[in-house]
Formats: C-alpha cells, structure tokens, sequence
C-alpha cells in the first residue's frame, strides 16, 4: 500500500484513479492506492505499512461539534446525538465539504443566525451537499441546491447551473461556499436572487478563512 499528499480539491481525480481510502490532514489529503504508479500521479509516493485502511480512513472522520447546534458525523459513527443539538450526517466521499474545512464549518455557525423556519434556501455550488441538509434541520421549507458539477450530491432539489438560472427574489437565504475567483463575477446573481445571503471560500487580508454575511 502506498499513500501520498494532495490539495483538497483533487478529491474527485483520486477516486477516478482508484484510490483505496483518503484521510484529510489539516486542510490536505492523504489518499491511498494499491499501486504506486497511480499514488506517483498526485506525489512521491510513500510505502505504508499493511492496515485495514477502511477503519484507518473511518477513524480518521471523527464527529464534530458547529456553532452552537450542529453535530456532525459520518454515517457509521454511533455517538448519541448531544443534548439540545443537531444530527448533521455527511458521508466523506467523492465530494468536498465534509464540515472538516474551517469554511463549511463558519457557514454552517453562519446558517444558525442567518436561516429562519420557513426560509426558502439556495445553495450554489452545493458540493457534498452538507450546507443543504443544514438548511432543512434549520427548518428551511424549500431548499434547492445547484452545482456546476454533475456528480455533486443530489440531497436537494438539484439542479446543474448557477445562481444565473434563479428567478430574482425567488429565496430567502442564498449560501455559497465557493472560492474568491468564482464568487467575484456571480455576485450581482446572488444578490438579485435573495436578501440574506451567506458567502465563503475565501481568505481575509490577515490570511484566515472567512465568511461573510450580508
């Protein structure tokens, strides 16, 4: 077994290359393979020693405690739910947004102040889906979630597209946990499209991920 380290947002090229389990290490993966010139594609490849990887990459997703409401965790964890919380379940596989990432988890505190019972919810760029799910324990009654990528989680309303596709004032809260470059030119759509809106995926001057409310 061989595992080597990657930038987050090659998750999707792992799986396409066989990897056997990834683990995310502070911001990066360390995925594993059986053959080393599929690890050699992302990295210098590191032998390991033989371990039942499958345990080694579920140990390696332990539950999380968001904001003041949300308990996140992968579906084989068999913790009880804390008193006064919220059971936030999200499968770590081929999609981003795992609530491991500072930015998902400042979304998901922002999403408790932000999202009302009875909010209709857009999530653009909805990845793994987490943010939606989020909106409906919330109490959201609509959520509607869209994605550039076909392979994104289907857990809402799906719908392949962008903000651009959305009738104007057709939400309440929009939700966007995308990177600076593409948040910059979709700006004016998320405006138009709901008065609350909740924006991450970038970092601010001091180099610390943010999220901003508005």
């Amino acid at each position: 077994m061989y595992s080597v380290f990657t930038a987050p947002d090659l998750l999707p090229d792992l799986y396409d290359a066989g990897t056997a389990g990834v683990i995310e290490h502070g911001g990066r993966l360390e995925a594993f393979f059986e053959d080393r010139s599929a690890a050699a594609l992302f990295g210098e490849p590191q032998l390991v020693e033989e371990m039942d990887w499958v345990q080694h990459t579920r140990d390696a997703w332990p539950p999380l405690l968001v904001g003041e409401r949300f308990f996140v965790v992968a579906p084989w964890r068999a913790e009880p739910t804390p008193p006064g919380r919220l059971r936030l379940e999200i499968n770590p596989g081929m999609q981003c947004d795992t609530g491991q990432h500072p930015c998902t988890r400042l979304c998901l505190e922002a999403m408790e102040r932000a999202v009302r019972p009875g909010d209709a919810v857009l999530d653009v760029g909805s990845g793994s889906g987490i943010l939606s799910l989020a909106a409906k324990l919330l109490g959201a009654r609509r959520v509607v979630a869209c994605d550039i990528d076909p392979d994104a989680a289907r857990v809402a309303p799906f719908f392949i597209g962008s903000a651009d596709a959305v009738r104007t004032g057709a939400f309440d809260v929009v939700v966007a946990n995308i990177n600076e470059d593409v948040l910059g030119p979709m700006r004016a759509d998320l405006e138009r499209v709901a008065p609350r809106r909740i924006l991450s995926g970038f970092q601010d001057e001091e180099g610390d991920w943010t999220c901003l409310v508005c």
